[in-house]
């Protein structure tokens, strides 16, 4: 078994799991417990338990928490990237920096220690009133593999600054790697109770977390079938969710655009994680005077690209997941093929472990699958549009709505994109992917449900306002 050997860990007597290496599936990477719903119930008395001293601590000492957690990554930078890419498969290069990020995303939740913790007025008749934010208690994260230490590190990293205490269910899929986010918290000192980390079936582990009426609120980030079965249990018992769920995100490219440029945002979001990214690029709609230059230019980079073993520095695209996952991309695939879509690049596996080919398709109706549902792999589609009007209009026709880009050298096209772009996440001259940790991040329409995530907009979540009238 890895890394489980601290006190935030619990049910190491269940029954256990064992995850493979996505590019040679024949070397195991850890062993894991399958938590039962037993063990929810205890590490949600654990976390009960120790809320009352948690939050009753100063800001300032629950920060040096989270501070000394993320010198601790840094300094074990490289064991927690290797540990990312041999379980999920996630290029070295992609690997480390997102451990790095992590330690930024606790560094800057710890800075919520020195900003103002609420606001205070004068009545209408005379006394002071104030507004305060306060903790809810205990909440339930549920984390995705395809960021398996940023998103648990932003999910949890809020909670606990505002006092809240939290039960972590780990992805199924890619559990070790935020093993070690929660080791270094523990190294740094967290008391017991204040993280409780759990691992094993979503179907087990994830129903009874929501369904717990002492948990006051659960985040989620996965799919939309699995979000919608945890908002009707969450909010049907009266406590908060917040979902981050899919996308199906265009890239729009203007005749004015630097091409060059384009072509380099549109690989990196649509191939880079091997397309394991609910921001990923997944439809390009490039101007017709321009679409030609544009498609050979990308197939060109399509063609140098490096996939294969995501331990090479050099690799861009690195294996999928898994196994189903890899079943359920190559089946989108051939299914843009029966629909009429035309391979221009990819389309088919590499033969050794889960690697897809990046693929690219042109030839796409926008009622057929590939326009409108997320293929979670290394797939992108080509569209050529008349202009701006064609080509938000039809960037807007899906359910989702988390990223959208566009290449362009018009400030006039740039302001009409910022107003007519139906998402939560706009990048002018850059790639969907990507995301700062100080501003908000979430999807509009289908892509999500309840406040956003990072920035300030964490607090909105994770906090209870509570307004007080003083009078002398």
């Amino acid at each position: 078994m890895t890394a489980t050997s601290y006190i935030m860990f619990r049910d190491v007597t269940a029954p256990t799991y064992t995850k493979r290496d996505p590019f040679r599936i024949d070397v195991v990477t850890g062993e894991y417990p399958s938590a039962g719903a037993d063990a929810v119930v205890a590490a949600v008395e654990a976390a009960a338990h120790a809320f009352p001293s948690w939050s009753a601590l100063p800001l300032q000492q629950r920060a040096g928490y989270l501070t000394g957690a993320a010198a601790l990554l840094e300094q074990r930078l490289e064991t927690v990237a290797a540990a990312m890419t041999a379980e999920m498969g996630k290029p070295i290069r992609e690997a480390r920096g997102e451990t790095l990020r992590a330690a930024q995303i606790l560094r800057y939740a710890a800075s919520f220690a020195f900003r103002a913790v609420g606001q205070e007025f004068e009545q209408a008749g005379g006394g002071s009133v104030s507004v305060l934010r306060r903790p809810l208690g205990v909440v339930g994260l549920i984390t995705p593999w395809n960021f398996p230490i940023a998103i648990p590190a932003w999910k949890l990293a809020p909670a606990l600054m505002l006092g809240n205490t939290v039960v972590l269910k780990l992805a199924y899929d890619a559990p070790g790697t935020g093993l070690h986010l929660a080791a270094a918290l523990a190294d740094a000192g967290l008391p017991a109770g204040v993280l409780e980390v759990l691992t094993g079936r979503g179907a087990v582990v994830g129903d009874a977390l929501t369904r717990d009426d002492r948990v006051r609120a659960v985040s989620f980030t996965g799919s939309v079938a699995t979000g919608a079965a945890v908002r009707e249990a969450v909010t049907g018992r009266g406590a908060r969710a917040q979902l981050e769920l899919g996308g199906q995100n265009p890239l729009l490219v203007m005749a004015d655009a630097d091409l060059d440029r384009a072509v380099t945002a549109a690989f990196a979001g649509a191939f880079w994680s091997a397309g394991q990214k609910c921001t990923a690029t997944r439809r390009i709609y490039v101007e017709h005077a321009v679409y030609d230059d544009f498609k050979t230019r990308f197939l060109a980079r399509v063609a140098a690209g490096k996939v294969g073993d995501p331990t090479d520095p050099e690799t861009d695209v690195g294996p999928l997941v898994n196994e189903a996952q890899f079943d359920e991309v190559l089946g989108g695939i051939e299914r843009g093929r029966d629909e009429g879509g035309t391979v221009l690049a990819g389309g088919a596996a590499t033969g050794q472990g889960y690697v897809v080919e990046p693929t690219v398709f042109e030839d796409v109706a926008d009622d057929a699958f590939l326009s409108c549902n997320e293929v979670f792999g290394p797939v992108t589609a080509l569209y050529p549009v008349r202009d701006f009007d064609d080509a938000i209009e039809r960037a807007n026709a899906t359910e989702f709505g988390l990223s959208a880009g566009i290449f362009t050298s018009s400030l006039a096209t740039t302001l009409r994109f910022r107003r007519e772009a139906q998402a939560g996440l706009l990048h002018v001259n850059s790639q969907t992917a990507g995301a700062d940790v100080h501003v908000p991040f979430g999807g509009i329409k289908g892509s999500g449900f309840g406040p956003h995530e990072q920035g300030e907009a964490a607090l909105e979540f994770f906090g209870e306002t509570v307004t007080v009238y003083v009078d002398a």
